[in-house]
């Protein structure tokens, strides 16, 4: 199973938490445009659930929760206001972005028949982006520990349009790269492996190289001044050495995930 989940390419850090599988790319934010409150901090609080593949490249899907926390303002004693919470509509962007990865084992799927379990593996690192009026484009790029120890790339172009006063919805398109030691760690198996599979599987070396496109969408509805409802889909098609892996000739190239959740916001001073 594998988490993923990439902080909001926005002003605001995402931070969505759980044991399961899916691509690291979009969040799940308030409407970019709603004003944030004049204090120190101001935090949204809620929980969804997510549809998504039990790993990247199954054809089975499982329904997880996940905590949905955001921060659109934050004060350090000393230094002042570090995050300002003001909206972006022109001008460069930075955020932090991370996933995480869950166990898997052969036991998950019978199409992992005789392949190693793969340990838990968390990635950390930044992103950057550049929004201009009703268009968005970003990239991030994350370092693996302890499962993997490889790089991995997202990309993204969004389209922001307010179709109503509390309605905001983005989509576009979406693209993902690997370092060679992520795509043989989740794509390649090795001969032993082919070997322990009973010849369900044949050794297979992945590279690096994009290992995924596909398309994005996300909309957030204010429902009163502080609570508000999140409904995001995505769907990804695996390409390259990804793509030609029995991994996932054994499963599906296609990879959909659908989450909904609700946030509550809080904003408060805790210093003079």
């Amino acid at each position: 199973m594998r988490l993923s989940r990439a902080a909001s390419p926005l002003l605001c850090a995402t931070v969505l938490g759980a044991a399961t599988s899916a691509r690291a790319a979009d969040d799940i934010t308030a409407p970019e445009d709603r004003p944030v409150p004049v204090k120190q901090y101001v935090v949204d609080l809620g929980v969804g659930a997510l549809l998504q593949p039990e790993y990247p490249g199954a054809d089975d899907y499982q329904v997880v929760p996940y905590p949905l926390i955001a921060v659109g303002r934050f004060y350090l004693p000393g230094v002042g206001q570090v995050l300002e919470g003001e909206v972006v509509k022109r001008g460069f962007f930075f955020y932090p972005s991370f996933d995480f990865n869950g166990e898997r084992k052969a036991s998950d799927s019978s199409s992992l028949t005789g392949t190693d379990t793969i340990d838990w593996a968390l990635e950390l690192g930044l992103g950057a982006g550049y929004r201009y009026d009703w268009i968005r484009g970003f990239a991030a790029l994350r370092q693996g520990i302890n499962g993997h120890h490889g790089q991995v790339a997202d990309f993204g172009i969004d389209v922001i349009t307010n179709p109503l006063d509390r309605l905001e919805i983005s989509f576009g398109p979406r693209a993902s790269w690997a370092s060679d030691d992520y795509m043989s760690t989740y794509f390649g198996v090795t001969a032993a492996e082919a070997a322990a599979s009973g010849g369900a599987l044949t050794a297979y070396d992945a590279d690096a190289g994009f290992k995924t496109v596909g398309l994005a969408a996300r909309a957030s509805y204010a429902m009163t001044e502080n609570t508000t409802l999140h409904l995001q889909g995505g769907w990804d098609h695996f390409v390259g050495d990804a793509e030609d892996s029995p991994i996932v000739n054994g499963g599906d190239d296609n990879q959909f995930t659908v989450g909904v959740g609700v946030t509550y916001r809080f904003a408060f001073d805790l210093f003079d």
